[in-house]
């Protein structure tokens, strides 16, 4: 399953707006706007999936399940659950979470706010 959420972000990623990620899956604009605004697991035709799923690894996105390793090669990106203690330390390098300096600023709910607003665009 992809998550609401994760279409955003590959979409980001690829740096490519909502109609053509549509274009490239063979699905209609309409489409990708709904699951993008739905909450939690996208759902829709299985056919339409596989097609927005495929066409975005075409592109060298990598979906991760829930817990599952990654397989690609090369740098990434992935959002590991959060403690308490993580998000108190928004600048700072926290060694016992493992998150490097700037990635603590993302985590600031302004900030990410601003990458989700810019994920929409």
């Amino acid at each position: 399953m992809i998550s609401s959420s994760q279409l955003r972000a590959a979409r980001a990623l690829l740096g490519i707006d909502q109609k053509t990620l549509a274009t490239k899956a063979g699905v209609s604009l309409p489409t990708i706007q709904r699951m993008e605004a739905s909450s939690g697991n996208v759902r829709g035709n299985v056919d339409t999936l596989t097609k927005i799923v495929a066409a975005l690894e075409v592109e060298g996105i990598e979906l991760i399940a829930d817990g599952a390793p990654s397989h690609g090669q090369g740098r990434g990106v992935r959002l590991e659950t959060l403690s308490t203690r993580t998000l108190g330390a928004t600048t700072n390098h926290c060694p016992d979470s493992g998150f490097e300096p700037g990635l603590q600023l993302l985590l600031h709910p302004h900030i990410s706010k601003q990458i989700e607003m810019a994920a929409f665009r």
